[in-house]
């Protein structure tokens, strides 16, 4: 059986999350237009991230930059700054890359249909869909992890949702009405809070009728792919304070790992332990361990700290005040390790 789009709709109608950067049901129904600026930003922060997580952040990024032109003319280690925190720092950099093209490539508005979305930096499949869908009601499949379990389980899949991404996504293609963003986001919403990893409240669910998995066992869907093992890394964490106490810090490569983000100095993250080789010559203290789990791999540094002088040695870095961290493009990782050597923030 088909996905009953028209039962899922009435559903949403009564119980759509309200989120800061949604326009209701009743909005649109009153003909208000969602922002594709908006919309777009919402839906960078939200990949890989937490709606709880992206609230704070989504609200400061419209207040400095309420326009994808604000955006694009502010200084990239300025939106750096701001996102530090939120993680999968390619994002930023690809969001600021993406407002200057929106800009110089089509004058500013925002493009609202999937075609032209796939053409800036950083918007893929998904995201694209997701902005003209919900934009422009574009009769696209919008198809994130809670739509993947709502489908996998609807159609008590045998295999991993990987293994059946077409069939998932065929599914809800051949499902998408007219209100195609409602339809979208709806869907979002029901895997968000009814048909939820650890919980299937199918008495509640408005695809309970045609639901394979529910006539089975809901959380057995879906199936679980093998999950690979997630190696560790190792290495050594410098920070350096001057007789002022303010802290050393430096900018990272431009590619990579957290590029262009602000960090302490750091050794050479490896697959085994190595002997620790500072960066000058001081009275070097150990601090302990931080520990940090990235997508790929687990990162276990060691934290050296030491007082040491101004001294050209150091000429590709600065010095910061420690009472002015936050308006440093810091990682997690390296807030972190700014902890464990006592400086407070």
């Amino acid at each position: 059986m088909p996905l009953d789009a028209a039962a899922v709709l009435t559903w949403y109608d009564r119980h759509a999350r309200s989120l800061p950067w949604r326009t209701s049901p009743a909005d649109r129904a009153r003909g208000v237009s969602p922002d594709p600026y908006r919309v777009w930003l919402s839906e960078i922060m939200l990949q890989q991230t937490t709606v709880a997580a992206v609230g704070r952040y989504y609200a400061r990024f419209l207040h400095l930059w309420p326009t994808v032109g604000h955006l694009a003319a502010a200084p990239l280690e300025a939106v750096l700054v701001e996102w530090a925190g939120l993680g999968y720092y390619a994002r930023a950099r690809n969001l600021h890359a993406c407002a200057v093209a929106v800009v110089e490539r089509f004058g500013g508005r925002f493009p609202t249909s999937s075609e032209e979305l796939l053409t800036l930096p950083g918007v893929g499949r998904y995201t694209a869909a997701a902005i003209s869908s919900i934009t422009a009601d574009e009769r696209i499949a919008v198809v994130d992890g809670n739509v993947d379990r709502v489908v996998a389980r609807y159609l008590a899949l045998d295999v991993p949702v990987r293994e059946a991404k077409d069939l998932v996504r065929e599914s809800v293609q051949q499902a998408v009405p007219a209100r195609a963003g409602d339809f979208a986001q709806a869907l979002m919403d029901l895997g968000a809070t009814i048909c939820a990893p650890r919980n299937a409240a199918c008495i509640l669910c408005p695809l309970e009728p045609g639901c394979r998995g529910a006539k089975l066992e809901p959380l057995a869907y879906p199936v679980k792919a093998e999950k690979a093992e997630r190696p560790t890394r190792y290495g050594h964490a410098f920070v350096m304070r001057d007789a002022d106490g303010d802290v050393y810090l430096r900018t990272r490569a431009d590619k990579g790992l957290l590029a262009k983000m602000t960090e302490t100095p750091v050794s050479e993250w490896t697959s085994d332990r190595r002997p620790v080789v500072p960066p000058l010559s001081s009275d070097w203290q150990h601090r302990g361990q931080v520990v940090h789990v990235f997508t790929h791999f687990r990162l276990e540094l060691e934290v050296w700290t030491a007082v040491v002088a101004e001294t050209g040695t150091l000429a590709d870095g600065w010095w910061a005040d420690p009472r002015e961290l936050d308006a440093e493009a810091l990682p997690s990782v390296f807030r972190k390790v700014l902890v464990a050597a006592g400086v407070d923030e």
